[in-house]
């Protein structure tokens, strides 16, 4: 029994004293505090030991109250055990390869940020905000993320199944999932959708995200683009130096793209751009969804507060809190918040989101039934168009034409997109009559003209 109360006092007494530093940067009346605070929860750790009705090693003991200290803060900081800790070091916690879904946990409750377009997840139906209640036959109350992340993985080729909350239609469903390999593009679909409009899809800030999106502008600009709709939806985030990269591209140098605050000024920083040339002054939509979050709101933010450009949709997730990870001696570690992002303008990104100057929500065309004859029709046509892709000089491209013709089809379909070009169509009237791109983005009228515009 001694020997066991003296490891449990020599691990009390390792934490004490590596939070020696850190309690040098609060107040005296805090730290007396703290220190009645700590007496209590020694106390506690050796009843635990010496009474409780099952032997609990202490390492398990100290590790489940850190979990329990983390998890109370808020949904993003956590503690990590050492294997836990090695996992997070080699990529973004909450986002697993297998499913490919951003996940975070909001009001209590695990939430899709996004489901990356393309993935498992994707094909499946999974949708931004959904609740998932249930993992396989698991309820995930009280379920943190790094548990969610393990529950959810698995071998390729494998099948979980996620009971999910869709609030929008106020229903339970069960969508099984086939994990596969996860392979990203984060610039696509770049092309011209009418009338020199060109169009960009970034579906997340990757290492290499800055580069494709800059190649992506100069081959709008050598097709002869002279404005741009920018899609965000479902855009989870990334790597913040990337996002920060890309913004740059359409402010001048010495403008603000996003400031942190915590409680430290160490920890206050405010981002500028260092863009001095290739800016890029195109007239600009950028589309954002609840599944927009993190770095694709810092750039929504950016161009918005510097009426750079008009955001268009609905209001994003609201994932504006910065984690900092501090490995402790063990291998563990500590994914802590110790600040959060705001727009130029000084306004928070977190739980609040980017609200849309125009607010347009998506309409999922219903699906009409077809016919067995209309179905053998088109059998009959695709099968021909597939015959001669197959037989001509260059199949590869015939069939990258396509694929791309399909694309350029489907979002001419879709309502934001519709909307996205009203609203460069109408800017382009008020160059015509003078009226400078800063005074029509600013200008009340000019966005009731738009919406206008956009229903008719």
């Amino acid at each position: 029994m001694v020997k066991k109360l003296f490891a449990i006092l020599l691990t009390f007494f390792m934490i004490f004293s590596i939070s020696t530093l850190a309690l040098s940067q609060i107040s005296r009346k805090t730290k007396d505090d703290l220190y009645s605070q700590i007496e209590l929860y020694s106390y506690t750790l050796t009843t635990i030991q010496a009474d409780y009705v099952d032997e609990i090693p202490p390492k398990d003991l100290i590790y489940g109250s850190l979990k329990g200290m983390l998890s109370s803060l808020d949904p993003h900081s956590q503690f990590l055990n050492p294997e836990e800790y090695q996992e997070l070091r080699t990529e973004t916690q909450g986002k697993f390869g297998g499913l490919g879904i951003e996940i975070s946990i909001r009001d209590g409750l695990l939430t899709v940020i996004t489901p990356i377009e393309d993935t498992p997840a994707w094909n499946a139906g999974v949708k931004a905000g959904d609740k998932i209640v249930k993992i396989d036959d698991e309820i995930t109350r009280n379920i943190t993320l790094s548990e969610a992340v393990k529950k959810l993985r698995g071998d390729v080729g494998s099948k979980v199944t996620i009971t999910v909350l869709r609030e929008s239609t106020s229903k339970i469903l069960e969508i099984e999932i086939t994990r596969g390999i996860i392979q990203y593009q984060d610039v696509k679909n770049t092309q011209i959708l009418e009338d020199n409009i060109g169009y960009i899809r970034l579906s997340e800030f990757r290492e290499d995200s800055a580069k494709a999106f800059r190649s992506a502008l100069e081959e709008l600009a050598k097709v002869g683009a002279d404005s741009l709709i920018l899609d965000l939806r479902n855009n989870p985030g990334g790597l913040l130096n990337v996002a920060i990269n890309i913004t740059e591209e359409f402010l001048p140098e010495g403008k603000i793209v996003v400031s942190t605050k915590g409680r430290r000024a160490a920890q206050n920083t405010v981002t500028k751009s260092t863009n001095t040339s290739h800016l890029i002054d195109w007239p600009m939509v950028i589309l954002i969804n609840e599944g927009s979050a993190s770095g694709s709101e810092i750039l929504a933010g950016a161009l918005k507060d510097h009426k750079r450009a008009i955001i268009m949709g609905t209001t994003s997730f609201g994932k504006g809190s910065v984690q900092s990870v501090i490995p402790l001696p063990d291998g563990s570690g500590l994914r802590l918040t110790t600040s959060k992002y705001f727009t130029p303008s000084g306004g928070s990104i977190h739980e609040i989101g980017i609200t849309p100057d125009i607010e347009v929500k998506y309409i999922v065309e219903e699906e009409t039934e077809k016919d067995e004859k209309d179905l053998g029709i088109n059998k009959v046509f695709d099968d021909i168009e597939s015959h001669d892709i197959e037989n001509s000089e260059d199949p590869e491209k015939e069939k990258q034409n396509k694929k791309d013709a399909e694309t350029k089809q489907r979002l001419l379909e879709d309502n934001q997109v519709q909307a996205a070009i009203s609203v460069l169509k109408g800017i382009r009237v008020y160059k015509k009559l003078g009226i400078s791109d800063e005074s029509a983005l600013a200008t009340k009228e000019a966005i009731e003209v738009k919406e206008t515009a956009v229903t008719e």
